[in-house]
């Protein structure tokens, strides 16, 4: 395992934070695969999951399983861990600009498309090459304004050359679930059913660029555009990009870390990034849907939440999901689920005001527009 720093700009006199990444097996030999985590620095579980990975990398480095190249970076934002107010850890926006952390990565597909245009020909895996050449140069020659540009330009640096992409987060209260691209939904349903994902979100654009869209998207784009000046030219889509939702904020335990490290490690072995023989694949536990058939249930009036159904569990049309209560009128009203589909998370606080959503449901109809994803 190697080491390495990765200083950000300085944001004020007297202060510099840096970006650590750790390097397991060897560069070009079989692919890459690039893990992140809480990149929402409040978002814990994926941290103590990238120090099981640790461990299980450097075991698989030293009995030479590993082959390709995996990057890890066990914690993806020294700005967002800082942010400590009043005792209570933020770290999902950063203070100076409000902005998410998680939103608004390089677009780079129209430069790199100027960049190799006339310069591709019939074999697919050498424009691959020319095409991550032509997108390592076009991110060296973003000039960061600022430590959160520079945060956004160094993870994507980490990951620009990867195939396999992997983000670690957590929502509030939740099963595991994950998001990704529509079209690389084959290649990730391994990935789900060794993880137990209760939810898989796809869509192939949610709006305001994320890092994992930023990864994957990239090449979405690009295919569209040379397809579109010169159709017989192959260009894969050549980066599986995955945001992993390990279940909740407060579900920072060890046998479940360990048992998501030992996921995504059968699921490399699954993809022969690891040398070995995979576990067998276990049933999805509930079917891909779309991300705009994500339905979130909204409170009336302000109350105490009194919740009905677990995150992770099944509801029918018409179940009842939560119960907002307000003690000062000692009226009820009870949130249903409007469509069949999976709870997949709830709101962590137990106090709602007028139209907070209070959980969220994966359903089959795709319904919603605009910007998917919640601030």
């Amino acid at each position: 395992m190697e080491s390495r720093r990765h200083p950000l700009t300085s944001p004020s006199l007297g202060t510099r934070r840096e970006l650590t990444s750790l390097h397991f097996g060897v560069p070009g030999a079989g692919g890459k695969v690039y893990i992140q985590a809480s990149l929402h620095a409040d978002e814990l579980p994926g941290m103590l999951t990238a120090w099981h990975l640790r461990q299980r990398l450097t075991a698989l480095e030293a009995e030479g399983r590993l082959r390709g190249e995996v990057t890890l970076v066990p914690m993806a934002n020294p700005v967002g861990l800082d942010q400590t107010l009043l005792g209570v850890q933020i770290g999902r926006f950063e203070l100076g600009s409000g902005q998410n952390f998680n939103r608004y990565y390089p677009d780079l597909a129209d430069v790199v498309h100027d960049a190799v245009a006339g310069r591709l020909g019939a074999d697919a895996g050498a424009n691959v090459r020319r095409v991550r050449e032509a997108l390592a140069a076009a991110l060296a020659r973003i000039a960061p304004q600022n430590e959160l540009d520079s945060l956004r330009l160094t993870l994507m640096q980490l990951a620009a050359d990867a195939d396999v992409v992997l983000d670690l987060h957590c929502d509030f209260n939740a099963g595991l679930h994950l998001y990704t691209l529509t079209p690389m939904w084959p290649d990730c349903e391994p990935l789900a059913r060794y993880l137990g994902s209760c939810a898989q979100l796809l869509a192939t654009e949610s709006g305001d660029s994320p890092f994992d869209e930023a990864c994957s998207g990239f090449w979405l784009k690009l295919q569209t555009r040379v397809a579109a000046h010169a159709p017989a030219t192959p260009v894969p889509l050549s980066c599986l990009a995955v945001t992993i939702e390990l279940r909740g904020q407060d579900y920072v335990d060890h046998t479940l870390a360990a048992q998501d490290a030992d996921a995504i490690i059968a699921f490399l072995t699954h993809r022969g990034l690891v040398a070995g023989t995979p576990p067998p694949l276990p049933a999805l536990r509930h079917p891909a849907t779309p991300l705009a058939g994500s339905e979130p249930l909204l409170a009336p009036h302000p109350g105490v939440i009194a919740f009905h159904r677990a995150a992770g569990e099944t509801v029918a049309a018409g179940d009842a999901v939560a119960d907002i209560i307000d003690p000062l009128e000692g009226r009820v009203s009870t949130l249903t689920a409007p469509r069949a589909g999976m709870l997949y998370v709830r709101e962590l606080r137990h106090y709602a005001t007028t139209g907070m959503w209070v959980a969220k449901i994966a359903t089959a109809e795709a319904f919603r527009t605009g910007k998917l994803l919640s601030a």
